[in-house]
């Protein structure tokens, strides 16, 4: 696994200069893992495109427009309309003069026996070998492509890299400041009404006092002061939620690193209507103060008022 930078860009541009558009042009050797970088790209909030044809590249980038753009990930190669290796750095130096768009040019590239192995694996085409064998096709276009590894700001060597390392090294690289890259929900939900089916985590309330019982606090709900209170003068409140709380500060970087987009947390009682609520709140509030980007929702507390007189909360 190797690296290869040149031309770096500085990430933090002085305050004075102008706000600049971040663009990653993604290109390389067939099967060097180009898709993929353009998923990983676009979930940490790039518009991706693969294969446009490179006249149209400069109006993609919408010159002159005064609103703010997102940032733009192009996928490029030796498929694509009207592409010429020798030509194509000639036809983006333009674009890297422009005083608006911050453009980095990534080139995937990868040992020619792993290359072998995954056409193999998932029985494709190299698109140079219809007719040859894929050994062929690769030594082909990788003397091809020879002047556009040349002039690339970031050379990736992925022979070696599963997705998960080549996600951490594109987020760690492109991904804009302050974007957080994994969202959590927090769900609570009553287990009369069975488990979220999106969930991750479960964690199960049914263990604190249960408000249900307390005849001034039963028609309120965990957004209550008065419940809030009552649920946390349990004696377990406390420990539970120090434990649950430093777990996940050791599990989200974790499952981040992973690449997971979207981690729902599913807190449960038995009604969804007291404990429940209570500790999904303070779970959202305790995560959004650790910079997590937190979405939260209460599953069945609407419904609860269908619950049986005597159903438990």
């Amino acid at each position: 696994m190797s690296q290869v930078q040149r031309n770096e860009v500085p990430d933090q541009p002085p305050e004075s200069a102008p706000v600049r558009t971040p663009v990653v042009v993604v290109t390389g050797l067939s099967g060097a893992g180009k898709s993929s970088a353009l998923h990983i790209l676009e979930d940490v909030g790039y518009e991706a495109i693969d294969n446009i044809p490179i006249a149209l590249l400069g109006r993609l980038l919408w010159p002159g427009a005064e609103a703010p753009r997102a940032p733009l990930a192009v996928g490029v190669d030796i498929r694509t309309r009207d592409f010429h290796a020798d030509a194509f750095p000639r036809e983006v130096a333009p674009l890297r003069e422009r005083p608006d768009i911050d453009l980095r040019l990534v080139f995937l590239d990868c040992e020619s026996n792993v290359l072998v192995r995954r056409f193999t694996e998932t029985r494709r085409r190299h698109p140079l070998a219809n007719d040859r064998p894929v050994n062929d096709g690769i030594s082909t276009e990788r003397a091809l492509l020879a002047p556009v590894r040349e002039a690339a700001d970031v050379v990736i060597d992925t022979s070696q890299m599963s997705v998960a390392e080549l996600r951490r090294l594109l987020e760690r690289r492109f991904a804009p400041q302050g974007l957080n890259r994994m969202t959590v929900s927090v769900v609570s939900f009553a287990y009369g009404k069975g488990l979220p089916r999106e969930a991750d985590l479960v964690f199960d309330m049914r263990f604190l006092i249960n408000p249900h019982y307390v005849d001034t606090l039963r028609p309120g709900s965990g957004l209550d002061a008065p419940v809030a209170r009552y649920i946390e003068q349990d004696i377990g409140f406390t420990p539970f939620f120090d434990s649950l709380t430093g777990m996940l500060g050791r599990l989200l970087p974790r499952y981040r690193e992973e690449g997971k987009s979207y981690l729902t947390i599913a807190i449960g009682c038995t009604g969804g209507r007291h404990r429940s609520v209570l500790v999904a709140e303070r779970l959202a509030a305790q995560l959004r103060a650790q910079g997590e980007n937190v979405v939260i929702r209460h599953r069945d507390l609407e419904s609860t008022h269908t619950r049986a007189p005597d159903e438990p909360a």
